[in-house]
């Protein structure tokens, strides 16, 4: 059987410093992408705690949510989003809830029931019918908001309208805890566009 013996080669002088700044090099490499990515990820997307009870069944208290910001730049909100915004009467805080009303509707609860432009709602999502009533013409470019846990938010019936510029984004997934993991979407429909499906 033959034997093959291997010479360990003398490193040359400034060999080693060669190595160690190569190294450094990868490091900052490293660092320069992870700063990019972070940035980047943070520019278009958000995650947010939800702190409040006002959006039960569909968000609990401690869920964590990823927001699209982006989902507004290249489109208008639907009945239905669920969006995290500025509160108007302090846009330091940051609400999250869901969009009933568009710009120029008539939005009207009365018997438990909320009405657009006279079309009742149908909203599987509520555990309990809608105590609070009244009636409110939506601006342009505002929206009507509502919290899921109707009896128990402080929404637009209680302080107005929210301007599509204090809009942050569009809650889409529920992350965590695992076992509440959820895509968010459009549950309902009015009675008249139910009627439309198909046509």
């Amino acid at each position: 059987m033959e034997s093959f013996r291997t010479e360990s080669v003398p490193e040359l002088p400034g060999e080693e410093k060669s190595k160690v700044r190569r190294a450094l090099l990868d490091v900052l490499e490293t660092l320069i992408i992870a700063v990019v990515l972070f940035v980047g990820i943070n520019a278009v997307s958000a995650r947010i705690r939800v702190d409040s009870f006002s959006m039960e069944p569909t968000l609990q208290k401690g869920n964590f949510v990823i927001v699209n910001k982006l989902a507004y730049q290249f489109g208008s909100p639907q009945r239905g989003d669920i969006v995290v915004f500025r509160y108007p009467p302090n846009p330091i805080e940051q609400y999250i809830k869901r969009i009933i009303g568009l710009p120029g509707e008539i939005v009207r609860i009365n018997a438990g029931q909320v009405q657009i432009n006279g079309e009742i709602l149908t909203e599987p999502y509520l555990l309990d019918s809608t105590v609070r009533g009244g009636e409110w013409q939506v601006p342009a470019d505002s929206y009507f908001v509502l919290g899921d846990n109707r009896n128990n938010s402080s929404d637009s019936r209680v302080w107005g309208m929210v301007p599509a510029d204090k809009l942050i984004g569009k809650a889409l997934v529920i992350y965590w805890p695992p076992d509440r993991w959820n895509v968010l979407g459009n549950e309902f429909v009015l009675a008249a566009e139910t009627a439309n499906i198909g046509e």
